[in-house]
């Protein structure tokens, strides 16, 4: 073989996948990436969190070269394990609103009242007797598709993730669960398009969390329910209703294969400016990415930025309304199955555009602001050069008010 040949050889991209999702092989197929055959072997490895745990334990771990990248930060469940979630989002806003000064900070009143079980049933209990006819949903901590999850009236229903048979009442000090839960106030009062419950699942891209490198994907969509939605307590148990998990829906006889119960968030801006008008409209997606912003920086402090390390998260938000947004969850690995062709062609693009940002970024060691390749993303924040809300936008770009026109 010629020193050339032998030189292009040496500089193969190699991948590793625990995904043989088609979305993920493709991407890498088209740029002519080689399938690592050594489990030790290669350039970039999309894992699944199980093979981040492993590969970043204390004990018995692995050390990775200089020119390798894997897809989860080591303790990537600070953000997106429900429980610690809730807790590191508590203690930065304490922390924010003890150190502003008056008048000013920023909103963080974007995750509904929350209260972790078993550790804080007390004091659950205390607010369900305060308020008793409020509607309350209960979340398994670290699952996801919406599995376990059922909304709550009364207080005994706890019984069902409860280990022994024993009566709920105010005077039980703690709780016996199978594992933990989260239990946070309903939101009620959904903004329904089409008498449907939705929520946005936008995709961020975490590069660097010291300094904090925080990228947007445009192209996010809308999860509709496939029923109508209703608060009665007759439909409470109807998850076709309240929940719009993809991998729930998709059992429904309603559920409409050809779109997939998915719509482009660009519609939904459309639809809230020729409704509510462009203020509204404007004060809407500003408000979803302060959300982002600040739940990057609540465990920002507590991440291990190890270099070799990137991040897709998926985040799910809620609109009411009153055209407030509300934080439901992050997902460390948002799905990449696909339902239609347009969902397919999204999330290609998406890991191509991912691909090409840490590339640049991670192997090449360019900074973010040097990039030539970004596709769908923008740099929606970075330390100390943090990208500023334009507040006075007459674009109809559904992410113009993120602070970029596109």
């Amino acid at each position: 073989m010629s020193s050339k040949g032998s030189e292009a050889k040496k500089r193969q991209i190699k991948w590793r996948s625990d995904f043989d999702k088609s979305v993920v092989i493709e991407n890498f197929d088209r740029r002519g990436w080689q399938e690592a055959e050594d489990d030790k072997d290669w350039h970039i490895y999309w894992a699944t969190v199980g093979t981040i745990r492993t590969m970043f334990q204390p004990r018995g771990g692995i050390r990775l070269e200089d020119d390798q990248i894997v897809n989860h930060f080591p303790n990537f469940h600070e953000l997106t394990r429900k429980d610690l979630m809730v807790k590191n989002l508590k203690k930065h806003k304490r922390e924010v609103e003890k150190s502003k000064a008056p008048g000013q900070g920023y909103e963080l009143d974007f995750v509904p009242q929350t209260f972790m079980l078993p550790g804080e049933y007390p004091l659950f209990v205390e607010e369900f007797q305060r308020c008793p006819s409020t509607t309350w949903i209960v979340k398994p901590a670290s699952r996801s598709q919406g599995k376990g999850i059922f909304l709550l009236s009364r207080i005994n229903q706890l019984r069902k993730i409860t280990l022994n048979n024993f009566s709920l009442t105010k005077t039980q000090p703690t709780l016996s669960l199978r594992e933990n839960y989260v239990i946070s106030k309903y939101i009620g009062n959904p903004l329904l398009i089409g008498e449907k419950k939705f929520d946005l699942r936008l995709y961020t891209l975490v590069t660097n969390y010291k300094p904090l490198q925080a990228w947007m994907f445009k192209k996010a969509f809308c999860r509709f329910c496939s029923e109508n939605y209703s608060n009665e307590t007759a439909e409470f148990d109807n998850m076709f209703v309240h929940l719009t998990n993809v991998a729930i829906q998709k059992n429904s006889f309603k559920y409409n294969e050809r779109h997939g119960g998915k719509w482009p968030l660009s519609n939904l801006r459309f639809y809230v400016e020729s409704v509510a008008g462009t203020e509204t409209a404007q004060r809407l997606f500003s408000d979803i990415n302060n959300i982002v912003v600040q739940s990057l920086k609540a465990v920002q402090p507590v991440m291990v930025n190890d270099p070799h390390c990137f991040e897709l998260y998926g985040y799910d938000i809620l609109v009411d309304s009153d055209y407030k947004p509300w934080l439901v969850e992050i997902n460390a690995s948002p799905s990449l199955t696909t339902t239609t062709k347009r969902d397919k062609r999204l999330k290609l693009t998406l890991l191509d555009d991912v691909f090409n940002i840490v590339m640049q970024i991670k192997r090449a060691g360019k900074d973010p602001s040097d990039l030539i390749r970004t596709g769908g993303f923008f740099l929606l924040h970075e330390d100390q050069a943090a990208v500023s809300i334009n507040t006075g936008f007459k674009s109809r770009s559904p992410f113009k008010a993120f602070g970029r026109s596109l």
